[in-house]
């Protein structure tokens, strides 16, 4: 079986095929557990990914997150046009991961399975963040 790892980078956000991820394990809701070594479970921070509708949309801790994937023939490239409320944030954590999920996103990134702390989940690394997603409902 192939597997591919995804990497998001542009303006918002673009994907590119490499390998590591099958891209139908990105199907579904994945909470936030840790963002550069930190533990921000308590943040609530959600993303979703919907690859058969090559969609993305989810929650930084204050404000909503959405945006169409759309592909690009010439470099086998998606980018997706997100859209991000800016709702003030109530607590420190959630200012803290508001911030740097969104850097994370307009940065670009790479996903790859993996176990952090005992937990299987996914990794989304951009060039200043590593952020650490365990699937909800598992």
């Amino acid at each position: 079986m192939l597997h591919k790892k995804w990497i998001f980078a542009s303006l918002f956000t673009t994907l590119v095929w490499c390998e590591t991820i099958d891209m139908n394990k990105l199907n579904g809701n994945w909470h936030l557990r840790v963002m550069d070594g930190m533990e921000v479970r308590k943040a609530r921070a959600i993303l979703d990914f919907d690859i058969e509708k090559m969609k993305l949309s989810g929650f930084d801790g204050c404000n909503r997150i959405g945006g169409v994937l759309k592909k690009n023939s010439d470099t086998n490239m998606t980018t997706p046009m997100l859209m991000i409320t800016r709702m003030a944030c109530r607590e420190a954590i959630h200012n803290y991961v508001s911030k740097r999920l969104d850097e994370t996103l307009k940065e670009g990134f790479s996903v790859t399975e993996d176990t952090k702390y005992g937990v299987d989940g996914i990794t989304l690394k951009s060039p200043n963040h590593e952020l650490f997603f365990k699937r909800m409902g598992k």
